[in-house]
This record gives C-alpha cells, sequence and structure tokens, in this order.
C-alpha cells in the first residue's frame, strides 16, 4: 500500500538532472507498507514532523545554507503512525523497515518506530555520515533500533526482494513486490524520482559523487528486471503516478509467500 506522508515542491532539476532551473514541481513523499505471512514491512518512512511543526527546528534543518530543498508540507495527521493507525495498525506492529536510502523524507519518520528492524546498505550509512549532499539529518538516525547492514542483495522473505540500485546515493536500495495476484511491482525509490527518470533514463539531479553512470546504470537494470519479470516499475515522487495509484484504490501490497513453519505462532518473526 503506497501511503503519502506529505507534499514538496522544489525545482525539477533536483529530480532531473540537466533541467534548466525555474520549472517547480510538486512530490509526493511515499512510504510503503507491505504485508507478508511473516510480518509488516514498511519501506522508507518519510519526514521527521518534529523538524517541520518547531518552527526553530524547521529554521536549523530547513533553514540552513546550502541545502538544496525548502521544507516539506506535512500535518500532524500526515505522520506515518496516524495513518497507519487508520488501519489499525500500531508502531510495533512493524516487523522491519527497508530505507531505499537516508535522506531527510525518507529516513526521517524512524523516531517514530523505535525497536524496529531497519535494513539498509552498509555504503549508505557511511555516506549518510559524510553527509555529502546536505540532505543527511543525523539525528534522524539516533533512535532505539537495530540496525542490519550488509552489502548484498538479498530475499527479505518470500516474495520480498531487496535489490541495489546506487547512484542517487552510495547505497541506494530498491524493493521488488511479489503480490500474490497480478504482476510483481518494483519500488524505484529515488532510483527514479519521476517517469521521466525511467522513460528517457535522466539521472536524477543530486548524485553521489556526482557519479551519473551508476545513476544510469541502476535505471536501465531496473528497466530490465522489470521486462524480465513483467513488473511495473513505480517512480516514487511523481505526482501523476500517485495520483493514478489513487485512482486504483490504494492496492495493498501483499507479497507472495509459502505457509510459515508451524513453529512460529502467530506468523510474525523479526527479520
Amino acid at each position: 500500500m503506497p501511503i503519502l506522508t506529505g507534499r514538496h515542491r522544489y525545482d525539477a532539476g533536483l529530480s532531473l538532472r540537466g533541467h534548466p532551473p525555474g520549472t517547480t514541481i510538486e512530490a509526493p513523499i511515499l512510504a510503503y507498507l507491505i504485508e507478508t505471512a511473516h510480518g509488516r514491512v514498511l519501506y522508507d518512512v518519510g519526514c521527521d514532523y518534529g523538524k517541520l511543526a518547531d518552527p526553530t527546528l524547521r529554521r536549523r534543518y530547513y533553514g540552513a545554507g546550502g541545502f538544496p530543498f525548502g521544507p516539506p508540507i506535512m500535518h500532524d495527521e500526515s505522520r506515518l503512525p496516524v495513518l497507519l493507525a487508520r488501519l489499525g495498525i500500531g508502531p510495533r506492529d512493524v516487523d522491519a523497515i527497508v530505507l531505499g536510502h537516508l535522506h531527510f523524507d525518507h529516513a526521517g519518520g524512524l523516531r517514530d518506530f523505535e525497536g524496529a528492524d531497519i535494513h539498509c546498505h552498509t555504503d549508505e550509512w557511511v555516506a549518510a555520515r559524510e553527509n555529502s549532499d546536505g540532505a543527511y539529518f543525523a539525528d534522524d538516525f539516533a533512535g532505539n533500533h537495530r540496525w542490519r547492514f550488509d552489502r548484498h542483495e538479498k530475499s527479505l522473505c518470500d516474495g520480498l526482494r531487496i535489490v541495489d540500485s546506487p547512484g542517487h546515493t552510495a547505497g541506494h536500495r530498491s524493493l521488488v513486490v511479489e503480490p500474490p495476484d497480478g504482476p510483481p511491482i518494483i519500488l524505484a525509490g529515488d532510483a527514479a524520482d519521476l517517469q521521466r527518470n525511467i522513460d528517457d533514463e535522466i539521472a536524477p539531479g543530486i548524485l553521489w559523487r556526482d557519479r551519473e553512470d551508476l545513476a544510469l546504470g541502476s535505471i536501465r537494470r531496473l528497466k530490465a528486471l522489470a521486462a524480465d519479470e513483467r513488473a511495473e516499475l513505480w517512480p516514487n515522487h511523481d505526482i501523476e503516478h500517485w495520483r493514478r495509484l489513487r485512482q486504483r484504490g490504494w492496492p495493498v501490497l501483499a507479497a507472495r509467500f509459502r505457509s510459515p513453519p508451524a513453529s512460529l505462532e502467530p506468523p510474525l518473526r523479526r527479520w
């Protein structure tokens, strides 16, 4: 299930490398809830609402010189725990979080999910500590979490697969979801902000160490994977794509699974 946690307005050049300045786009800030037999998984968790609600913190984090984005639009009722509560789900009902990367609009909400297993690429953690592009907020990662660092692509559980897609950041990851019915879905994350990134093979505007080659390689790899597996490839910050998903009725992304071992009662486990 794609979940709208906020909106952002910024220059299109931040999503499309080489785009002339002066065009403002509206971008959804999304998280994704995936139900599996082994537990509930979130892909990304949106922004830290506290940094937006408090005027002092808002100026400190979003008004700093060199920060490429302005503050997102987010309200208390847009916080991910509030939205999940409408589904009868509390923060402790989330078993694992896969972070596409650690930028403020993808990892800021971690403080609302104390105690969860957090899957993150090791290289992404290093890049976040360096904060070379100014879009990482170090205290977003300071909570009581169980971090699971690695450098390998892997199956998180049956029907849920993490794939590497670096370029926008050092350790960016996308997520392949295999629903029990319908085609697989590849959540591109910020490997492809917009449908134009995919269709025209345009790198994101912000790149790790200016590695456009990595970013384009990731876009092409995700497109090839989608073609091979007859999967849908979802851009991450495309408002028109978001509107199309809403028209489809907010589809729940339920990963394909085998029955869990009988010893797992209830059928939830930590990764």
